[in-house]
């Protein structure tokens, strides 16, 4: 499960969504903006306020790391 914590106007979160799509990876956006259960769920898994925080199967991605990204994928 890949979920994307984004808000409405963050590019980087616009980034991180285009890159797991060019690469086929679907995942569940939740907009921190509007949605305070998923903002305390990315805190508690982050202790970050700042998106794009990105959870590929339990490990913890903040900002668009795409080194990052494609370890946790296996890329």
């Amino acid at each position: 499960m890949i979920k994307v914590y984004t808000t409405n106007s963050c590019p980087w979160c616009v980034k991180v969504k285009n890159y797991l799509k060019t690469n086929g990876v679907s995942y569940e956006e939740l907009n921190v903006q509007e949605d305070t259960a998923a903002r305390k769920e990315m805190f508690d898994k982050s202790k970050q306020m700042g998106v794009p925080v990105v959870d590929i199967n339990g490990s913890i991605i903040v900002g668009f790391n795409k080194p990052a990204i494609d370890e946790a994928l296996g890329l």
